[in-house]
């Protein structure tokens, strides 16, 4: 649709004629151009979720034109800056939106699809409805009181037209080891344990934080950046290192560790601001001066009974006070800060690597000497033993061999007095004996063997016989 702005030249009127139709001047009459030079403008054409303003530059006055409408004429002074589209608003999203004429603000909450009024501008863009459950609460402002609360019912929270939402926040919980620190509007701290049922679980109220521990860290406690909201109380490790000097001014570099927990939290809070530096600090004092006190031979040595001394031995409430409690103290290694000292403290510990390197293999080689020493008096006794048992079977065997023989002997005798009375002992030995030598001759008659006699033996003579011849 076209519509044309018509112009009195004689009284200076305007008035606009919308299509479609024959428009036919008067007398006075001008048609006004626009921006582009053009006599004929095109209307506008809304949907429904669009709508356009209207300013009238004689009056002033704003008008609000909304869809939908297929032919939208301005007036005569009228102007606009194009279509507007309207905004759409699902269920969880909300908006407010600000009067310039009055200042009032409202707000508008979905599902809802808005349209500005003459003087109403967007304060934002469209937000989401915050969703309050166990875990999740809603620190709201009222705008006209100035008055903080802390929203916890589980609803779905669209803040009001004088409410303002400062903070989400969630539910904090703690473990049976942590506890944390709360500090109200009048700056008393209350501590929250995760022992009590009662503190284990709660949202932080208005005018409250949740106090931020600083402490130290790095092995020297160099760097206080370590920011703690949730204090683990069980006992844990922290290592450390620290420079100090011997007797005779070696300077060395301590590693360790300590094992410590908290064990009252208030006192800690309030003797101090960075717990683990000040455990540090005081140790290094302890070790600087027992160290100062013995030499690096001594130290190398009793290094680990000077670490009982620096934790058993000290005797003032410095951890007591700060709510603590060192359960053990360690030196774990140790080195020469200056690079010559650290050479020379190499080639000792070299030294006496070498050397207990040497002792344990002469400790081998002799452990190895006794054990063969041992092993051939083990075989010597086993030796004699069975001699011992052999000499032992032997003597039997004889002693049986020759009871036997006797028996022989005495069976011989009765048989030949019993056979021969008169006969005389003499003669019965001898007897014996000749039988004996032909049970001799029979035994060597069965094998390979060669004996020989001499004369004696078998009663013999040599005569010499000359034979004449006739």
């Amino acid at each position: 649709m076209e519509y044309c702005v018509v112009k009195s030249i004689l009284s200076g009127e305007k008035r606009v004629e919308a299509g479609p139709k024959l428009v036919f001047l008067r007398s006075y009459d001008k048609i006004v151009r626009d921006e582009t030079g053009n006599q004929k403008r095109q209307s506008v054409c809304l949907k429904s979720n669009e709508y356009i303003r209207f300013h009238d530059l004689k009056t002033g006055k704003v008008r609000v034109v909304r869809g939908e409408k297929g032919c939208v004429v301005p007036g005569p002074d009228e102007t606009h800056n194009g279509l507007n589209r309207a905004i759409d608003l699902k269920i969880f999203e909300y908006i407010k939106i600000e009067d310039k004429l009055t200042g009032a603000v409202r707000t508008e909450r979905g599902e809802a699809l808005i349209f500005l009024g003459p003087y109403e501008e967007r304060m934002g863009t469209k937000r989401c409805a915050i969703e309050v459950d166990e875990e999740t609460a809603v620190l709201v402002r009222n705008k006209r009181t100035g008055q903080p609360h802390l929203v916890t019912k589980k609803i779905l929270f669209v803040p009001s037209d004088d409410e303002e939402v400062m903070e989400v926040r969630k539910l904090i919980k703690l473990a049976e080891h942590e506890a944390c620190i709360v500090r109200d509007k009048v700056g008393k701290d209350i501590f929250h344990f995760g022992t009590n049922e009662s503190q284990r679980s709660f949202f932080l109220p208005p005018h409250s934080e949740l106090v931020q521990l600083l402490w130290s860290r790095g092995r020297r406690r160099e760097r206080r950046d370590l920011r703690i909201t949730k204090l683990d109380l069980r006992p844990v490790f922290m290592s450390f290192e620290f420079n100090c000097r011997t007797n005779d001014n070696v300077e060395l570099i301590l590693e360790g560790s300590f094992f410590w927990e908290v064990v009252d939290l208030s006192s800690m809070v309030k003797f101090t601001n960075d717990t683990t530096g000040d455990i540090c600090n005081h140790a290094r004092s302890r070790f600087i001066e027992l160290v100062s006190k013995v030499t690096l031979q001594d130290f190398m040595t009793q290094f680990n009974m000077i670490a009982k001394q620096v934790h058993e031995n000290d005797h003032s409430d410095f951890y007591v006070k700060r709510g603590v409690k060192i359960h053990s103290l360690e030196v774990t290694g140790f080195r020469c800060a200056e690079q010559s000292t650290a050479l020379i403290l190499e080639q000792i510990i070299q030294e006496t690597t070498n050397r207990m390197n040497r002792l344990q293999m002469q400790e081998s080689q002799n452990e190895v000497q006794l054990r063969e020493i041992r092993g051939d008096i083990e075989e010597e006794r086993v030796r004699s033993e069975l001699i011992d048992i052999q000499t032992s079977n032997s003597n039997a065997k004889s002693k049986m061999e020759g009871l036997a023989e006797a028996e022989k002997v005495k069976t011989f005798i009765e048989e030949l007095s019993t056979g021969f009375p008169d006969m005389d002992m003499d003669v019965k030995i001898n007897l014996w004996n000749t039988l004996r030598k032909k049970d001799a001759l029979e035994a060597v008659s069965g094998g390979n063997a060669s004996l020989y006699f001499t004369p004696n033996d078998v009663n013999l003579s040599i005569e010499q016989h000359q034979h004449v011849k006739k």
